[in-house]
């Protein structure tokens, strides 16, 4: 196996540290060892490899910027971004599973959590241990989380929750739920664990993206929740906001992974595809395709280098993250369809990864905000004019 070498036409390796190029070559030797050779399999069967969680956990891939006496690797966010990146080198599903783990449960638990619930609940998540999910859309209600059905009402020193979540990822292995649900009309979170009483979550089959993940319904029927099972910071619709731009930052770098996959392949496949006896790669389309997806692979990484750098110096904004992602995205998809039509009809064949990511872009375009609402997220910012309600 050809250890894979990344993509860096503008020397963004002199703009990285030595301890985060270290975090990415760990993480893409991890890549190129432990998921490559499986993920086809898995995604052909539509099921996640649940032994990765505890190597990524020993490694400090799961919620590496929290403190390490909670268990974690107290990275900086370039380095988290870093792992994202190279985690979705090898499918977006397994740096689905790592940025909700990290971004969407870690991160909330930290944020607005007892001392209690963070000793109990960040260090299993952090050794992957324990696997966590994140509950806010619903079947109803996605790109306008506000209007969520889910409700809570406190009785006694219980809370009772009711209602339905949908498209979670990690929801049916999950050992604890972040979940969110009105409470006398305000937006609350709450944690959710396994075997709970009226609590149930079934996966989803069925999907011709994401196979290799685990995306589920979360349903509470008259759930008893303990009150201390409350996160006492969480108040109101902006802390599920909070959390989705922390996921949404690994999202931005993680389509990065996706597009070198996609390019790298296509670019060995055209210098020895063999066509009116040359070389593919001779022929002026086919640069133009490969020229297009440097370039845009290259403007991306400048995009989160710099979001990242500006998120270390907590001075980014979250429009920021939005612009980050929507772009990053975009192109990785579109990188991934060009990269298709250079490999011809082996494009669409397991043996190479490009229809896999293609696929699995189509998700990611639309999770953390579909690409629409960001547009209309950024424009709002610079004409001051919300074009939503």
């Amino acid at each position: 196996m050809v250890q894979f070498g990344g993509v860096d036409y503008f020397n963004m390796e002199s703009l990285l540290s030595a301890e985060e190029r270290l975090v990415r070559d760990t993480v893409r030797d991890f890549v190129s060892k432990e998921v490559v050779p499986i993920i086809e399999k898995h995604f052909r069967e539509g099921t996640f490899p649940i032994h990765l969680a505890r190597k990524m956990g020993e490694l400090g891939f799961l919620g590496p910027t929290l403190p390490s006496k909670y268990g974690c690797a107290e990275m900086n966010n370039i380095s988290y971004g870093l792992i994202m990146q190279e985690l979705e080198r090898g499918d977006s599903s397994i740096r689905s599973f790592a940025s909700v783990q990290s971004g969407l449960v870690m991160y909330p638990i930290f944020t607005f959590g007892t001392e209690e619930q963070k000793d109990r609940w960040l260090p299993k998540l952090a050794r992957g241990e324990a696997v966590g999910c994140f509950g806010l859309t619903e079947p109803d209600f996605g790109s306008n989380p506000g209007g969520m059905k889910t409700h809570a009402e406190k009785r006694g020193k219980k809370f009772v929750l009711n209602g339905a979540k949908m498209w979670i990822t990690n929801g049916t292995i999950a050992d604890v739920a972040v979940v969110w649900a009105k409470l006398d009309g305000k937006v609350r979170g709450f944690l959710v664990e396994k075997g709970t009483k009226g609590f149930s979550a079934p996966e989803m089959k069925g999907k011709h993206s994401l196979r290799a993940s685990v995306t589920s319904e979360l349903v509470f029927q008259d759930c008893e929740i303990p009150e201390e099972n409350i996160l006492p910071g969480a108040t109101g619709l902006r802390s599920p906001l909070m959390c989705l731009d922390q996921a949404r930052y690994g999202i931005a770098w993680g389509a990065i992974g996706s597009a070198m996959a996609c390019y790298d392949t296509a670019l060995n496949y055209a210098k020895s595809r063999i066509q009116f006896d040359k070389p593919i790669a001779a022929f002026q389309i086919t640069q133009e395709k490969l020229v297009f997806m440097l370039t845009e692979i290259t403007k991306g990484q400048l995009l989160v280098l710099q979001l990242g750098r500006l998120k270390d110096q907590d001075k980014h904004k979250p429009v920021q993250v939005s612009m980050a992602k929507r772009n990053n995205v975009h192109f990785a998809l579109e990188i991934a369809r060009l990269a298709r039509t250079i490999l011809g009809a082996n494009g669409i064949l397991d043996e190479y990864p490009v229809m896999r990511h293609m696929a699995n872009l189509e998700s990611v375009y639309t999770y953390e905000g579909t690409h629409d609402i960001h547009t209309l997220v950024i424009g709002a910012d610079i004409t001051g004019i919300q074009a939503f309600s």
